[in-house]
């Protein structure tokens, strides 16, 4: 076969009122293929006028009147010519087995066997028969051998009687000539100039007939220029294209028995913007081989194409593609010289004309995925091939590697991202398939893009050599991703000493890169030379990696070696550092070196005393000291919280700095609340602080001294009258002693404040009594519940007197028993003839033991 080229598919929706074409190009819906092999030597010498196909062969008919048996690859069927008529074929038609050709010419008609000769018939006509059909069940035992013949205006049907001759029945005299006939299981349909029929040969009788487009132009559609076409979809399904018109007929059954007990309903009828050469079905869609409507002017030829269109309701239609064909000396053709027939089951689609004999297929998935690379549609080519396992042509590789070489010619990054991130759906475990588009990404110096998404094991690791080369392009145009890539990959991908060697040519040129020298510090730890990696990080000041570093690999000697320069690095990590390993690093020693930097010393016994006070309680007093000095908003919470300062020390380094708050702490520590309550109100002059300390040490004699000071004060009297009436027994006597006439803002407000505070205490007083009282009254009740309750006596107890049993066998020595609440049990008579009273001996015994000891 040979490929028949196309024309670029249009998409088109047509409605009654307009026709609309679309831009945008649409992938057509078959693949064209010129059988070639016998059948061009066939064509060569003679025209080709009619076709029949069947599953197992074609049959195709001559202007000589041969009948040539053909495959579908154009090959000669056993080198099969018939030579049945001497005028040109005018329609064939083969049984349902493909054992019978039933063919008509001008001259006549012939019924003839494949395989055997037992039927065979032939009959010559007054007038031409233009159409045949014989019926699909011929070779069937008891089928009648039947077929129906279009002699000029009359349908006959022939039959085969018991005497093996033919009867003949006129089941119809139409109005014009018959040109077509086709007989599918009982129905047979024929075309004359005028209408299409259908018969039932079961209840004999025409079941509807449909008349042509009234309205059609007649000169331009003239029976000889366009005659009907229809072909069966199914065994009730009649498509028909005639002229410019399309019409669906379905068959269905009557509710009634009466006669035709079936009919036919219009399920579509529309007009195209063409003239019908031939219809087929195609799933729900159809396939129409059509012409231009008028002829081209120059040649008086009708150009063909092959339209694939959808039905849409009942009279309109939208149009899938269009393709446009170049048969063989298709300028000399005319409409009815073109046939379509289909073996829809097979997927084969014949198209004749005079000399060219065509197949058309439904497209496989890889003609589609061809058509998306062809229109540069890769991404959805690339999504077909991935999830469709029966292509033959095509695969991942093969469109991916198209679709990235496409990417990479854009000149875009986001294209050249693109394509890096397509690169493990592409390549996937195939070595040679990265290293080929690693090839291209490096042409292009975009190695950099494609580094993340590069194999790093442990199913696929590439030749060290590409990793390397990667690392390359990093250090020369990136640094930043250079040290990033160091970081993320892994050693055995790459030769480290030949990394390293790289990144110091590079560093030669720009010593001063901070990026390169990390990531040269990055390969030397990697490489185990965790000194130099240490060197590095400390020479250009990354505090996260040099302490990192340290803590990793154990490298405690370096900073106790250095110790004031990793300090002033970073003091936080440092002290850190130091403080988890203090069996490596005593304490002792570190403020020992500390001495002569005292900011970094108490910035390491911060860390420390947060961590464990006990620790470093000896240095508690220094600490004092560096507070002081250094930081006095944390000196106040370290005195509340340390034990281990000398309180006179750290009051006379407080008093250095007039630090007034502290001196307050210190005295009301060591007892000289006195003095720290003058420091208050002569120096701090701060009312509250001193209301808090007063009643923090809840003296009376320095709420007398705080009350002398603010006589003299109106806005501190204000003060204590709003905070002392729950803290003095007599807040009256307060308020005799404001001297007469003194102004005092808010005294009401204060006074009021007073009253309430009283009343409140007050409440407070009697609830806490009430709910005293309860409480006693309860657990009294209680109480005597308990010692109301009876007590269980086993019969095995003993009489802690007479250690006889509490129960009496015998009458006579029957008497009370006596229970205590320390569960002792006695005969009454037993513990009258002790003590004479009921008082437990056991216990009482037991406490005057104890009493004499004490």
């Amino acid at each position: 076969m040979a490929e028949v080229g196309v024309s670029d598919s249009q998409h088109t929706i047509h409605t009654d009122e307009m026709c609309d074409e679309s831009d945008e190009e649409v992938e057509p819906k078959l693949t064209y293929e010129r059988i070639t092999n016998d059948v061009s030597a066939i064509l060569k010498k003679e025209s080709a006028t009619c076709l029949a196909v069947h599953s197992r062969f074609i049959a195709l008919g001559t202007h000589l009147g041969k009948i040539n048996i053909i495959d579908v690859l154009g090959n000669r069927v056993n080198d099969r010519e018939l030579c049945l008529h001497k005028t040109s074929v005018n329609q064939i038609s083969i049984d349902e087995k493909g054992e019978y050709l039933a063919t008509s010419s001008d001259d006549r008609i012939v019924i003839f066997g494949l395989y055997s000769s037992d039927h065979n018939y032939h009959n010559s006509f007054d007038r031409p028969v233009r159409a045949i059909a014989i019926d699909p069940y011929f070779r069937r035992p008891g089928g009648g051998k039947r077929f129906v013949v279009g002699e000029a205006d009359k349908i006959i049907l022939f039959e085969k009687t018991f005497l093996a001759r033919y009867r003949t029945t006129i089941l119809q005299q139409s109005r014009g000539h018959i040109r077509n006939i086709r007989w599918r299981t009982q129905y047979i349909a024929w075309a004359s100039d005028q209408c299409v029929k259908i018969y039932d040969i079961e209840d004999r009788v025409v079941i509807t007939y449909i008349d042509r487009e009234k309205d059609n132009d007649v000169q331009r559609f003239r029976p000889e220029l366009f005659r009907c076409h229809f072909c069966w979809k199914d065994d009730r399904t009649l498509l028909i294209g005639w002229a410019d018109s399309i019409k669906i007929c379905c068959i269905k059954q009557k509710q009634n028995n009466e006669l035709p007990r079936r009919y036919v309903e219009l399920t579509a009828s529309f007009n195209v913007e063409f003239g019908v050469c031939g219809i087929a079905p195609i799933e729900s869609k159809l396939v129409v081989l059509c012409v231009n409507k008028v002829a081209n002017e120059l040649d008086n030829a009708y150009n063909c194409r092959v339209e694939v269109i959808e039905p849409i309701g009942t009279d309109n239609y939208e149009e899938i593609s269009s393709d446009i064909l170049s048969p063989k000396s298709f300028n000399s053709c005319r409409s009815n010289d073109y046939h379509v027939e289909c073996l829809p089951e097979e997927g084969l689609y014949l198209i004749l004309c005079p000399k060219d004999l065509i197949v058309a297929k439904p497209r496989e998935e890889d003609d589609h995925v061809t058509w998306l690379l062809e229109h540069q549609q890769y991404e959805e080519a690339l999504e077909v091939v991935k999830y469709n396992k029966s292509l033959k042509k095509h695969n991942v590789q093969s469109v991916g590697s198209v679709y990235l070489k496409y990417l990479l010619e854009q000149s875009h990054h986001s294209q050249y991202e693109k394509a890096a991130q397509l690169c493990p759906t592409i390549c996937g475990a195939d070595r040679d398939a990265w290293e080929n588009e690693i090839v291209r990404f490096k042409r292009i110096d975009q190695l950099r893009v494609v580094a993340p998404y590069l194999p790093r094991g442990p199913e696929l690791v590439l030749n060290p050599a590409i990793y390397e080369i990667v690392l390359k392009e990093f250090l020369e145009m990136d640094s930043a991703g250079f040290l990033r890539t160091i970081r993320e990959w892994n050693t055995n991908l790459y030769s480290i000493p030949t990394i390293v060697k790289a990144t110091l040519d590079v560093l030669t040129i720009d010593p001063k890169n901070e990026r390169l020298l990390e990531a040269l510090a990055e390969l030397y730890s990697r490489e185990g030379k965790h000194d130099k990696a240490l060197t590095i990080y400390k020479d250009i000041g990354n505090k996260t990696q040099v302490f990192d570093l340290i803590r990793k690999y154990g490298l405690y000697s370096k900073l106790q070696e250095q110790l004031e320069v990793f300090l002033q690095l970073n003091a936080d990590e440092a002290s850190k550092l130091l403080i988890e390993n203090q069996e490596t690093i005593p304490v002792e020693l570190v403020v020992k070196k500390l001495k002569s930097k005292p900011q970094l010393l108490l910035t390491y016994l911060d860390h420390l005393v947060h961590k464990d006070p006990d620790v470093c309680a000896v240095h508690h007093g220094l600490l004092v000291e560096l507070y002081a000095q250094y930081s006095s908003e944390k000196l106040m919470a370290f005195l509340r919280s340390s034990n281990h300062y000398q309180l006179e020390k750290a009051l006379d380094i407080c008093r250095k700095k007039n630090l007034f708050n502290e001196i307050v702490f210190l005295l009301g520590r060591m007892g000289n609340t006195k003095e720290a309550l003058q420091l208050i109100t002569d120096k701090l002059d701060d009312i509250n602080h001193a209301i808090e300390f007063c009643k923090e040490h809840s003296d009376a004699e320095l709420w007398e001294d705080l009350i002398k000071y603010s006589m003299n004060k109106p806005c501190f009297i204000r003060v204590l009258l709003r905070n002392i009436g729950t803290h003095m027994a007599d807040p009256i006597a307060l308020i005799h002693r404001i001297p007469e006439g003194m102004e005092i803002d808010g005294l009401n407000e204060a006074l009021v404040k007073i009253l309430r505070d009283y009343n409140l205490q007050s409440e407070l007083e009697d609830g806490c009594r009430r709910v005293l009282v309860s409480d006693c009254y309860s657990l009294l009740q209680k109480l005597n519940r308990q010692q109301r309750r009876g007590v269980s006596i086993d019969d095995d107890y003993l009489c802690q007197g007479c250690q006889r049993k509490i129960f009496a066998r015998e009458i006579r020595y029957a008497t009370d028993i006596v229970v205590f609440n320390c569960r002792h049990i006695f005969h009454e008579s037993c513990l009258l003839a002790t003590k004479g009273e009921f008082v437990c001996v056991i216990c009482s015994a037991q406490q005057k033991s104890e009493f004499m000891i004490s």
